[in-house]
């Protein structure tokens, strides 16, 4: 006969595990619906935000546009690869401290940026940003006056 104990234990973790998947279950379709949800907002957001601009761009004096425009205009969100930037050297044939003097900041930084182990601050991802849309023969006029 086999020991009760036994049994009664596995019964014990069969109805918890059963337990477990239907609270497991309701919080995955909550969180399906908070996440429509969310999406949904950001594209509320973004079409408000376009009209605002179209708004605002319509409505301002030809004169003052550029001032209503830097007012109005979210800032363009940079985004930051350690892959596209180790590219991006690579490609120009520069080292890390060359780079950097490019950037303002020092190789080794260029390093860890390229390494994941820091990420550049908005500042300096707009410095990346101006360099990544220069020429190979605008960088070498930059570095000669470096």
């Amino acid at each position: 006969m086999p020991n009760i104990a036994n049994i009664l234990k596995a019964e014990i973790s069969r109805v918890a595990r059963k337990e477990v998947r239907a609270e497991i279950e309701t919080l995955k379709k909550a969180s399906v619906s908070y996440r429509a949800a969310i999406a949904a907002l950001r594209r509320q957001v973004s079409a408000l935000e376009k009209e605002l601009h179209r708004a605002v761009k319509g409505s301002a004096p030809r004169s003052s546009s550029n001032e209503a425009d830097e007012q109005f205009t979210p800032s363009t969100a940079r985004r930051f690869s350690a892959g596209r930037l180790a590219a991006h050297r690579s490609k120009l044939r520069l080292s890390a401290a060359v780079y950097g003097k490019l950037v303002g900041v020092s190789g080794q930084t260029i390093y860890h940026w390229e390494q994941g182990k820091a990420r550049p601050r908005k500042a300096q991802l707009e410095s990346l940003a101006s360099v990544r849309e220069l020429k190979a023969g605008e960088i070498a006029e930059r570095l000669e006056r470096l």
